[in-house]
């Protein structure tokens, strides 16, 4: 293991990320001297100063945008961008634009799974700016992503692109820049956390030669299993509604 590599760290129903040979962990199971992660690989296990045991696990994506990857404006959430990357069909070497970048979240996760495809990210705003910056370079993306400090409103330069997602203010008036961008056959999906905002959308798309039209609410809901079987009391319902729309022609 090198000093610096990301390591995950697990016991029961708990996982810590933290960089091999620097610093300390410390739990309530006791603490971890991080240095020991040098003489040890993936697979192997590692003791905390009272002798309970941690597994040592290479992280993923998922463990990466979870615990390291900072926020700042609400992300369009990993269940709607599993829908975004389904129905729109998305491959290796595909082009996307993406706008607003806000953190970076759905760039990160678009990158990873279209590379050496490309991600064009727009965001007008500096500090999201600059958050994404980092958390391309965090996630291992950067090449693969090229974000701009722009207006996406004012227009997008990127021709014949496979996808293009728009979650930002005003939406609506994005879907003409969007048409102009996409190849026939191309995606435009659109972000909307209200009904009226999604309705100005549809409006909007159906104003151009787009097919297969389609608007979803996403709502992902976990069952615990104890005692009793039921449904989570608590849970992550609503985020918003996903307009699905293929340009023809």
């Amino acid at each position: 293991m090198k000093k610096g590599s990301l390591v995950l760290l697990v016991r029961n129903d708990r996982s810590y990320l933290v960089e091999a040979g620097k610093g300390n962990l410390n739990l309530k199971e006791g603490n971890v001297d991080l240095k020991q992660l040098l003489k040890k690989k993936f697979g192997d296990e590692i003791k905390t100063h009272i002798g309970k045991r941690l597994s040592i696990v290479e992280p993923n994506l998922k463990d990466v945008l979870e615990k390291k990857v900072k926020r700042l404006p609400q992300i369009i959430t990993p269940k709607d961008v599993a829908l975004i990357l389904a129905y729109t069909g998305i491959g290796q070497g595909d082009k996307v634009v993406d706008a607003g970048t806000g953190s970076g979240f759905l760039s990160i996760i678009i990158a990873s799974y279209i590379k050496p495809g490309k991600v064009y990210t727009y965001e007008k705003n500096r500090q999201f700016y600059n958050l994404a910056k980092k958390n391309l370079k965090m996630a291992g993306v950067e090449k693969f992503v090229e974000l701009k400090r722009a207006d996406a409103t004012r227009g997008i330069k990127q021709r014949n692109v496979d996808l293009v997602t728009l979650d930002l203010k005003n939406p609506e008036k994005m879907i003409q820049h969007a048409y102009k961008s996409l190849k026939p056959g191309g995606w435009l999906v659109v972000y909307s956390p209200y009904v009226e905002q999604m309705s100005k959308v549809s409006k909007e798309i159906k104003k151009k030669n787009f097919s297969s039209i389609k608007i979803v609410e996403n709502i992902v809901r976990e069952w615990q299993v104890e005692e009793f079987t039921r449904p989570r009391t608590v849970g992550l319902m609503h985020t918003g509604f996903l307009t699905f729309a293929r340009k023809m022609g």
